[in-house]
């Protein structure tokens, strides 16, 4: 077949100031030593610094060593290992839930999860800036998609009063975080609302895992919701710096979820080492409880220098800080204008995030010291008011 479709839809996005590339770097983390040139990195998820830890690699490192490097099959052939038992009953406890099922990734999660809930039959109520991984989900499921305002509860109790059960399943999706907003959504209102109308709710922790809560067990924790949430899910590659995802919900719900969520019966198993990554990860959160508050504070101070300059930060309120800038191409030209000065912002466009609200998003680390934050909030402002 003649491939000159793809070369118009790549030249639609140039166009468009949407074109995408990927760009390696040459390790990993809040700080990249690129041959003796200090880069802030503000690209990337590892929250706590924890991806170079040396604790954490060596419990990755003896995984490895244990059961070798990959786990060979899927979860319901042979490819469940001790270690895999081991990682589900510790985030359980973590977050005091009943149990845990661990996935391939956080992506794997909400696909396989969202369809073994609902059906063509049934409808979904989702905030309009879950992520994609929510929303294909949705999509698998067949069920009649009804987005509400961004956390405007008034909106969603209408949406629900219009769509009355009838015998059929509803489901309330959001984030306890929200990934490219830095904003929190209102969870026991949510809950509350949930419990009302006798629909299922499904709460998205991949960026508030590692930073609220008790030991940095996630927002639902943190306000005792673990009863009136259906599924809490998260992944293991954010705070966590492993790779895979999870659920957290009754034991009846993982039975249910084995037995029918096809992205767990049809994948092969994370491997060892990421698993042993992740629980050496929650081995340190335990042992080091204020890591998540130490990183909240560093953003308060960053916001403060933002907002002292009149840059627009959304309503963040967490480690993660968007700066409205509205154009894609400005976006992209002050994302390149920050790398030429050694740091690394990415350039967030549709559609990620809404027509008209590209925006850089800036993503805190504890491996940024106070210097780094008070020098690259004025290397930032001053690019962007250039």
């Amino acid at each position: 077949m003649n491939e000159d479709w793809i070369q118009k839809k790549i030249s639609e996005s140039t166009k468009l100031g949407l074109k995408r590339t990927a760009v390696p770097q040459p390790f990993t983390g809040g700080i990249i030593d690129n041959g003796g040139k200090r880069i802030i990195n503000f690209s990337g998820n590892d929250y706590l610094n924890l991806s170079n830890h040396p604790y954490i690699i060596e419990r990755s490192r003896k995984a490895l060593e244990k059961y070798g490097c990959g786990s060979t099959a899927s979860r319901l052939v042979s490819g469940t290992l001790p270690i895999h038992e081991e990682l589900e009953r510790h985030i359980a406890i973590s977050k005091n839930q009943e149990t845990t099922l661990v996935y391939g990734s956080g992506y794997l999660t909400s696909l396989g999860t969202i369809p073994s809930l609902v059906n063509h039959r049934d409808i979904i109520f989702a905030d309009r800036l879950i992520h994609a991984c929510m929303i294909d989900g949705c999509r698998l499921s067949g069920a009649k998609l009804v987005r509400f305002h961004h956390n405007n509860m008034d909106d969603l109790k209408s949406r629900i009063e219009k769509y009355p059960s009838n015998g059929n399943r509803r489901l309330i999706l959001t984030e306890s975080l929200f990934s490219m907003d830095g904003d929190i959504s209102p969870l026991t209102e949510i809950a509350e609302i949930a419990k009302e109308n006798n629909a299922m709710l499904m709460v998205d922790e991949a960026h508030a895992m590692g930073i609220y809560g008790s030991n940095g067990n996630g927002r639902v924790a943190e306000n005792n919701l673990q009863s009136q949430t259906t599924v809490t899910m998260g992944t293991l590659s954010k705070a966590l710096a492993g790779y895979g995802g999870y659920v957290c919900c009754s034991n009846p719900m993982r039975d249910y979820l084995i037995n029918t969520s096809r992205s767990f019966i049809y994948t092969t198993a994370p491997p060892p080492a990421q698993i042993g990554a992740a629980l050496g990860a929650l081995e340190l959160l335990k042992k080091e409880p204020t890591l998540g508050d130490q990183l909240l504070k560093k953003a308060d101070q960053f916001r403060k220098h933002l907002h002292i300059n009149e840059i627009n930060t959304l309503n963040s309120v967490s480690h993660i800080i968007p700066i409205l800038i509205g154009d894609n191409y400005e976006t992209v030209n002050i994302a390149n204008k920050l790398k030429e000065q050694d740091i690394l912002v990415g350039a967030i466009r549709p559609p990620t995030v809404p027509k008209g609200t590209a925006r850089l998003r800036i993503s805190l680390s504890l491996a940024h010291s106070d210097d780094d934050i008070s020098q690259a909030a004025e290397t930032i402002i001053r690019t962007i008011h250039s």
